[in-house]
C-alpha cells in the first residue's frame, strides 16, 4: 500500500539540538600501525551473485583477515574527501589498540604486546587530524605487556602518547579506556582479567587523565552489550557475539567506579556480517531484510535501550556511538553499495531524534563498510549520503509529525544554511510501492537511489551518478526545484526536501 506524507512549513515541535559533529568516524589503530583487518569481498560477492563461504567456528576467524600496510594519511584524495566531512571527531582505537606498544624511541617492544606504534606513524596521524581541524579520541594500551591482571594499571604507556600528542600541538581531546571491554576473550587484556580488575584500572586511568590532562573528555564504557539489546533477527533467541565468547554487562564495568564518566558510549551494529553468519546465524540479516521495518528500527531501539544507562551513569551527559556501521565483522557484502544507504541515513535520523550525541562510523577508509575504499580512497555511496546530510540537515531536530512506517521514515531538522524553514529526510523503504509527498510550498529536492539496482556500487542523485571527476573533483550535489503540490518518490529511495 502506498503511503502519503504531508510536510509542514511551520509548527513542528523542537526536540533538541544535535552535536555538529554527529557524523564522525574511526581510523583503526591497525590502520595507523599496519596490521590485520577484514579481507575485502570479491566483486561477485558484493553483487550478490557469489555466496560467502561459511567458517566452522570462531577459531577460524583469522582466515577472514589479511595484512594491510599503514594507511597513507598524506594522500591528497583522502585529505580532500575527509575535509568535506568536517566538523568531525577522529577515533583511533579498536581491539588492536589495547595491545599496541608505543615505540617512540625505537627500543623495540617488550614481551606481552602484539603490535608496535612508531613515532612517525603517530605524527602522521596527528598531522591528519590537524589538517582536518578535527578532534581526536583514543583508547590506550592495557595488556599483558603493561601489567598482569593482579597488578594495577600504570601510566607508563599512556604518558608517551599523551605527551607526544601535546608536544606536537594536537592534544588528545577525549579518551575511552578500552575498546569493547565487555568482550574479554578478544579485547586483549592480561590473562585472568575480570570486571573488578577493569573497574580498578579504569578508575586509575581516569584519575591520571584528570590530574594531568584536565581538558580531556572521559568517555566510556565503550561496550557492545547484548544484555541491553538483542541484535539481529533472532531476537531473544540469540544476541550474536555474546553467544560464542565470554562477555559481561555494561553495569559490571561501571558500578562502584569512583571516577565518573563525562560522556556515555556504546557500540552498535544491526547484526553480524556474512563472514560470521555461520557461527552466529541468529544475528545475521539476509539482504532482502535490509529495507525492512525490523532491520531499520534497530538503531532507535538500541539508543532507547542505552539511554536509561546514560541517565543513570552520566546524568545530563551526551551519548556517543563510538563504533557503528552496517554489520559487525567488517560489514555485509552490500555494505559498500547503495543498499546500505537506507540504513545509514535512517540511523542518523533516528539516533538524532533520541539524543544529541555523535555516531562514529567504522571506518573512514578500511574494510567494506568504510566511507572510502581502502587503498584507492574512492568514495562509496555512504560517503555521498552523509556528505549530503552534513550539507543540508541543521543542528535543531524536530518531531516530523509523521509516524515511522514502511514507506515513510520521515525526519525533520532545521536548514543547514540557517535560513527559516525545515530540511526533511523521507526514506521510502518499500520495495514495491511509491510514496506520495505533499509539499506546502516550492522546495529543493535531492533524491538518492541505486538506479534500479539496490546493490549498485554507484549512487545516483536526481538521476545523475555520483562519482569523482577530473582531479578528484566532487560531483555537483545539486538539488532540483519542485513546485508546491504532490511529489512521488519511487521505492527504496532516500530524499531530502529543503523548504
Amino acid at each position: 500500500m502506498a503511503e502519503f506524507v504531508k510536510l509542514k512549513m511551520n509548527g513542528l515541535t523542537k526536540l533538541h539540538d544535535v552535536d555538529p559533529a554527529l557524523v564522525s568516524y574511526n581510523v583503526e589503530m591497525t590502520e595507523v600501525t599496519g596490521g590485520t583487518f577484514w579481507k575485502a569481498y570479491t566483486p561477485e560477492q558484493i553483487a550478490g551473485t557469489e555466496p560467502f563461504p561459511p567458517i566452522s567456528s570462531m577459531a577460524a576467524i583469522g582466515d577472514l583477515m589479511q595484512w594491510y600496510d599503514p594507511i597513507d594519511t598524506t594522500n591528497l584524495r583522502l585529505l580532500k574527501l575527509a575535509k568535506e566531512l568536517t566538523p568531525t571527531w577522529v577515533r583511533v582505537s579498536g581491539t588492536w589498540a589495547t595491545k599496541t606498544y608505543y615505540d617512540f624511541d625505537n627500543e623495540g617492544a617488550p614481551a606481552g604486546y602484539q603490535n608496535v606504534l612508531k613515532k612517525e606513524q603517530w605524527i602522521h596521524l596527528l598531522d591528519f587530524v590537524k589538517a582536518l581541524g578535527a578532534k581526536l579520541l583514543i583508547s590506550v594500551a592495557n595488556c599483558e605487556g603493561l601489567h598482569s591482571a593482579e597488578e594495577p594499571w600504570n601510566p607508563s604507556q599512556a604518558e608517551k602518547i599523551f605527551g607526544l600528542s601535546k608536544e606536537h600541538g594536537v592534544p588528545i581531546d577525549a579518551v575511552e579506556f578500552a575498546n569493547e571491554p565487555n568482550i574479554m576473550d578478544i579485547t586483549g587484556f592480561p590473562p585472568g582479567y575480570q570486571p573488578e580488575h577493569f573497574r580498578r584500572d579504569q578508575d586509575l586511568f581516569h584519575k591520571w587523565v584528570r590530574e594531568n590532562y584536565p581538558n580531556t573528555l572521559i568517555i566510556g564504557p565503550c561496550t557492545v552489550d547484548s544484555s541491553a539489546i538483542q541484535m539481529g533477527p533472532g531476537g531473544k533467541g540469540g544476541s550474536g557475539i555474546g553467544d560464542v565468547m565470554k562477555s559481561c554487562s555494561t553495569a559490571e564495568l561501571i558500578e562502584g567506579c569512583k571516577e565518573k564518566l563525562e560522556v556515555f558510549s556504546y557500540h552498535y551494529y544491526n547484526g553480524i556480517s556474512e563472514r560470521l553468519a555461520s557461527v552466529m546465524p541468529s544475528a545475521h540479516w539476509q539482504p532482502e531484510e535490509a529495507t525492512s521495518e525490523a532491520y531499520l528500527s534497530m538503531a532507535g531501539k538500541v539508543a532507547r535501550a542505552f539511554a536509561p544507562m546514560r541517565d543513570k551513569y552520566v546524568p545530563g551527559g551526551q551519548m556517543w556511538v563510538t563504533e557503528s556501521g552496517d554489520a559487525g565483522g567488517g560489514g555485509d557484502t552490500w555494505a559498500s553499495t547503495y543498499l546500505d544507504v537506507l540504513r545509514t541515513l535512517n540511523e542518523l535520523g533516528d539516533f538524532a531524534s533520541v539524543t544529541d550525541g555523535i555516531i562514529f562510523h567504522n571506518t573512514l577508509a578500511s574494510s567494506d563498510y568504510g566511507f572510502l575504499k581502502h587503498g584507492t580512497f574512492e568514495p562509496r555511496p555512504n560517503y555521498f549520503a552523509v556528505l549530503l546530510w552534513d550539507r543540508l540537515m541543521g543542528q535543531t531536530v524536530y518531531a516530523s509529525g509523521e509516524e515511522i512506517r514502511e514507506g515513510a521514515h520521515v525526519f525533520a531538522h532545521s536548514r543547514k544554511d540557517g535560513k527559516e524553514g525545515y530540511c526533511y529526510l523521507v526514506i521510502n523503504n518499500s520495495t514495491t510501492e511509491s510514496t506520495k509527498v505533499e509539499l506546502p510550498k516550492e522546495a529543493v529536492q535531492y533524491t538518492l537511489c541505486g538506479n534500479g539496482n539496490l546493490r549498485s556500487p554507484v549512487m545516483y542523485l536526481n538521476g545523475k551518478a555520483l562519482t569523482l571527476g577530473e582531479n578528484d573533483e566532487l560531483p555537483c550535489l545539486c538539488g532540483k526545484e519542485v513546485a508546491a503540490g504532490e511529489v512521488e518518490l519511487a521505492p527504496c529511495t532516500c530524499t531530502f526536501f529543503v523548504l
